[in-house]
């Protein structure tokens, strides 16, 4: 009995010796891999190298590598920078890079936002939009294109002349419409918003002080007329200043034949009162 339990504390002891030398062992190969092995690591790292900074990061964070020169340097974020996506593995969070026309993404085959020159539709980047779609330069997304649309025809206004509903018979009448909704850039342009039309109707007075603008320009130039008829001066007698000499002898010879008569007239008067 006793022998008995002296050769079970020798196989417990080289258990324990060989429990050891796995450990010092494991020991060495995580020095001779990260032989700059940091204990003290902050900004979320679980272990760290002073040269190639996070190797691991601590629960529920990011691992990702920055270039820096001619070196990448780990680093541990709480969410992935932009270009780049998420994915959880079991044993560390990692992220990856997006397509290069992707600013930012949701995986490798769902873009959410595209790089300058490229436009997003259904989660990929195009550079240009397909058939039935158009390009928004605002929002760098491809939209479906948006043609105008205008309300039903209002009321035709009533029959007017010159601004007047009075003082005439025919005149001319106008609608109008709203647009309800405007075109994108390659939509269909809208339509006329008014249209008039001729109308006729039973004439009737203007009331005392309405006359129509057609009667008040009537009485305007009446006005003007007979003023310019009392500023021209009597002519009446008097020679032209550009008669020819034929006209002057005609008018001459007029004038002795009218002397001659009033002669005559003045004899014959003469004569009758000496009897």
């Amino acid at each position: 009995m006793h022998l008995r339990l002296i050769s079970w504390f020798f196989i417990i002891l080289n258990f324990m010796e060989y429990i050891g030398s796995q450990n010092a062992s494991r020991g060495r190969r995580q020095r001779r891999m990260h032989p700059n092995v940091s204990q003290g690591c902050q900004g979320g790292c679980a272990t760290c190298s002073d040269y190639n900074g996070c190797l691991s990061c601590k629960p529920r964070l990011f691992f990702v590598l920055e270039r820096i020169g001619m070196k990448q340097i780990g680093v541990c974020l709480s969410s992935c920078p932009s270009g780049y996506y998420g994915i959880r593995y079991p044993d560390i969070n990692k992220c990856t890079k997006c397509k290069a026309d992707c600013d930012t993404c949701f995986n490798k085959n769902f873009c959410t936002k595209c790089k300058s020159g490229f436009y997003l539709h259904l989660g990929k980047c195009l550079d240009t939009c397909p058939e039935g779609l158009e390009a928004n330069n605002h929002t760098m997304e491809c939209i479906s294109i948006v043609h105008c649309e205008a309300s039903e025809w209002g009321p035709w206004s009533p029959c007017t002349k010159k601004g007047k509903t009075c003082g005439f018979k025919r005149g001319t009448e106008t609608r109008v419409r709203e647009i309800m909704q405007h075109p994108s850039a390659k939509g269909n342009l809208c339509p006329p918003t008014s249209e008039t039309r001729k109308c006729t109707v039973q004439r009737k007075k203007c009331p005392k002080g309405e006359r129509g603008k057609k009667g008040r320009e009537r009485k305007r130039k009446k006005l003007h007329k007979e003023e310019n008829k009392e500023a021209v001066p009597d002519n009446k007698g008097l020679e032209p200043s550009r008669e020819t000499p034929e006209q002057r002898e005609s008018k001459d010879k007029l004038q002795q034949k009218k002397r001659k008569v009033q002669d005559k007239q003045q004899k014959s008067v003469s004569v009758g009162t000496v009897h």
